[in-house]
């Protein structure tokens, strides 16, 4: 018994199979208490999260914080956000402590889930554990509340340090490059360099990437040429993010100059310049640099790289392209890959191929909760409701736990298909059944819904009787203006209108949606007022291809 677990130990790791073989002996031979860590971290490292966590809770021996932090980062990194918790609430049940990577740990789960009510639960026991001056918390805690729209909060526990160190500065000027704030940025540089820091690459990256307003080209040139001062150009997060902020800031010759001028550019560079160019809007270009970089035969493309061009193939809405890539994917071994597949899902979708989207699903050979949206909008998007539908009650059948978004995707295809005993049972039973309140987009696509169908007065009940939900409810008041329209009630289209005049008096296309109500029964008159009103109103229409 000890060679196998001396085995266990020192060698390679083994395969699930054998990991579940030795479990088993070490049951039958009484010996499962000896070291049930390496059984665990096994198991995990698998991703049999459930018989990693079931042994887990089953053994009565203290367990260290550094098994402690490996499940809750395994659960976290698999989405697994209520187990990470649940893991942590028995840590702070048992007698081991947690550490500064448990929270760190903690935090980043926040940050993948966007769990804001979490976030300040994890802040609350940091600083009560002890933990507000540990530099990893702290950092983490900083580039948490900035990657989930906290910037304020972000700044405020920055503030808080006396003594910020080269890896704090650089967190928060990444923080405010996630919102582009760069005069914010500009300004933790310039205080930055007063205490005496020397920037380095990661502090450029961060500092460069918060430029995406048009108006501050002058300015990310300045930081150019600092760049250029430090010796920085041959760095290849630098020169990678240069190439795509020129290209976001409209200014393609600059980037694509900074590109032609390396004799090596590597795959972050390559893939910078040609995703550059999709969100420029320039995608013959794009898939031009793809080939010459394919051709060159230098550099292969990651998973990243294709799921970026796919995406921007999307956008073309024209299939060619992206057909294209799909053979070029067979051929180089990726189609196996979830990012790059959902991808595909995603352009087949929204090219008009809803089916073939469908096709690409079926092969994936691991489904999770993020695949199965994927294909569940695209279906609702395309008016296939069944299919949706068909889809989500496989998916509930292997087990695979739904989602708000994936909730929102299957409401938005029964709205968009007319399914309304589908939806209504499904918006019924999301919290008993699923544990899903209710939020805002589903009670969008449930008005919607209704009123597809002419239960206006219904609608008009529910959204009275919404609870308080965060985000505006000119979404569903606008879905009850848009029933109005389609069934012609000009009585309800009037309340309607008045609260999303009151919600955003300067939306034109709400007075444009009552008039049409107006004008299909006729009322001539009421239509001439509602025009008068709307003089000096710049409404903007904006087409999606």
């Amino acid at each position: 018994m000890k060679s196998l677990m001396e085995l266990l130990s020192y060698s390679a790791l083994p395969s699930l199979s054998s990991t579940k073989q030795l479990h088993s002996l070490l049951i039958t031979s009484s010996s499962l208490s000896q070291s049930p860590q390496l059984l665990i971290n096994s198991y995990s490292a698998h991703n049999d999260l459930l018989s990693a966590r079931t042994l887990f809770y089953q053994t009565r021996t203290r367990q260290p914080i550094i098994l402690y932090n490996s499940l809750i980062r395994s659960h976290a990194r698999n989405h697994q956000f209520s187990h990470a918790l649940s893991l942590f609430a028995h840590l702070l049940r048992s007698s081991t402590r947690p550490d500064s990577f448990t929270f760190a740990t903690l935090l980043r789960a926040c940050s993948d889930n966007f769990d804001d009510n979490g976030l300040k639960s994890i802040h609350a026991f940091i600083l009560s554990s002890g933990f507000g001056s540990d530099l990893i918390p702290i950092t983490t805690l900083i580039s948490t509340y900035s990657k989930i729209g906290r910037l304020d909060d972000a700044v405020k526990v920055f503030d808080e340090m006396p003594h910020p160190d080269l890896v704090v500065y650089n967190t928060l000027l990444s923080g405010f490059g996630y919102g582009g704030l760069w005069m914010d940025g500009l300004d933790v540089f310039s205080r930055m360099r007063k205490r005496g820091e020397s920037p380095d690459g990661y502090s450029f990256v961060g500092l460069i990437s918060c430029f995406w307003d048009p108006n501050s080209l002058q300015f990310a040139r300045g930081v150019h040429g600092l760049v250029l001062k430090g010796g920085f150009e041959f760095n290849a997060h630098v020169r990678s993010v240069l190439v795509s902020i020129y290209l976001r800031l409209d200014c393609s010759d600059s980037g694509n100059q900074i590109f032609k001028e390396l004799s090596c550019p590597d795959l972050v560079t390559w893939s910078a310049v040609i995703t550059g160019f999709f969100k420029a809007g320039k995608w013959q270009k794009a898939l031009e640099l793809f080939r010459e970089m394919n051709d060159s035969s230098i550099r292969r493309p990651d998973s990243v790289l294709i799921a970026s061009i796919l995406s921007g193939c999307a956008s073309m809405a024209t299939i060619g392209p992206g057909k294209e890539i799909h053979c070029h994917v067979v051929r180089i071994g990726m189609d196996l890959d979830t990012a790059v597949l959902c991808a595909l899902i995603d352009l087949y979708c929204k090219c008009g191929f809803a089916q073939m989207g469908l096709q690409v699903f079926k092969t994936m050979p691991d489904k999770n909760t993020i695949t199965y949206n994927a294909v569940i909008s695209g279906l609702g998007s395309n008016g296939l409701g069944f299919e949706a539908m068909r889809v989500f009650n496989n998916m509930v059948d292997n087990g695979v736990k739904p989602d708000n978004a994936t909730l929102s995707g299957v409401l938005c295809a029964c709205a968009h298909s007319g399914l309304f005993e589908e939806g209504s049972r499904l918006f019924r039973t999301m919290r008993d059944e699923f544990g899903i309140e209710p939020e805002m987009q589903h009670y969008v696509y449930m008005v919607k819904l209704m009123s597809f169908v002419g239960k206006l007065d219904e609608a008009h009940e529910l959204v009275e009787g919404m609870p308080s939900l965060p985000g505006s409810r000119s979404g569903v008041w606008g879905a009850l203006l848009w029933g109005c329209g389609l069934h012609g009630r000009s009585d309800l289209a009037e309340i309607a209108g008045r609260m999303l005049f009151e919600i955003d008096p300067g939306k034109g296309a709400y007075k444009v949606m009552l008039s049409k109500v107006y004008a299909s029964e006729e009322k001539w008159g009421d239509v001439e007022s509602l025009r008068e009103k709307m003089k000096g109103v710049k409404i903007v229409g904006l087409s999606w291809v």
